[in-house]
């Protein structure tokens, strides 16, 4: 290897992990110019992570989705997140597998032990392990209308439950915890000190917000809470109101989460090169 590429490589490493072992990140917000205004951009802020203090949340990357769309974009999706939680564990960050309503498929494994034995806490909230809908004291209507179920395919598919466990490409290593759980997960990051979670999966205007172990949970447990906008995709059909794109009402959930919820992130912030992007996406 030429010293010039070297010192490249070396670049690139630092500006994911900092300078002193830290995660680095660039947390985008979008936010009000002033209240009441209307008006909103887009600010950014550098903060550094320590990894021991952070967890990576992979939510519903299933197997398969009952809508085959969806399920095509989960399977190019799954490779990257699998790189993404592989960066991340090599620096010491804890990876949390959340599959929802998959877990007697682990029922046996040191991974879901893990996270089924974290101790209980002496003040718990009351409601850990309940969905969490959308609140209308927080935030504002969804911008996109998923009533239909958000299948894109046309004729829509039918439903039914098609997982049965998280998808292949990502792998689950001996340290890694599983739980669709959100007081499980609750106690095992208190266990773990753990005030960092960045979230990433499917589906970003319904699971990823709503589960117990969600953003809106996670958000109300006063952790420091990263979306990767990259790494998510949402369940819209065009055919709805807004009637844009399918890959533009993505867009606008991210700015949704990141008006009423919490900042996001991109994997090239861990991993380098360049955000992904889904192959049918358009410019």
């Amino acid at each position: 290897m030429s010293p010039f590429i070297a010192v490249i490589l070396l670049v690139g490493l630092f500006a994911a992990i900092g300078f002193g072992g830290e995660l680095r990140l660039i947390l985008s917000r979008n936010e009000e110019t002033f209240p009441g205004s209307g008006q909103f951009r887009t600010s950014e802020e550098v903060v550094d992570w320590q990894p021991c203090q952070t967890a990576f949340l992979v939510c519903d990357m299933w197997d398969k989705h009952w809508c085959a769309s969806a399920s095509r974009r989960v399977d190019q999706l799954a490779p990257v997140i699998n790189t993404v939680l592989c960066a991340g564990r090599d620096q010491g960050v804890l990876i949390l597998h959340a599959p929802s309503d998959t877990m007697p498929f682990y029922d046996q494994t040191p991974q879901r032990q893990r996270a089924r034995s974290a101790p209980a806490l002496a003040m718990e909230p009351e409601d850990i392990a309940r969905w969490r809908p959308l609140n209308p004291a927080k935030e504002s209507p969804l911008p996109i209308d998923d009533s239909d179920g958000g299948c894109d395919d046309l004729p829509p598919c039918p439903t039914y439950r098609a997982w049965t466990c998280q998808h292949p490409a990502i792998q689950i290593d001996p340290e890694d915890a599983i739980s669709d759980n959100g007081a499980e997960v609750y106690r095992l990051l208190a266990q773990r000190q753990i005030e960092n979670v960045i979230v990433m999966g499917v589906h970003t205007n319904m699971c990823v917000l709503g589960r117990s172990f969600g953003i809106r949970s996670l958000v109300t447990q006063r952790k420091n809470v990263a979306m990767m906008r990259d790494m998510t995709d949402c369940l819209y059909n065009p055919r709805k109101s807004p009637y844009v794109s399918h890959f533009q009402g993505t867009e606008l959930m991210v700015q949704h989460i990141e008006t009423y919820w919490c900042p996001t992130i991109t994997s090239d912030q861990i991993v380098g090169g360049q955000p992904f992007r889904f192959q049918d996406a358009v410019s």
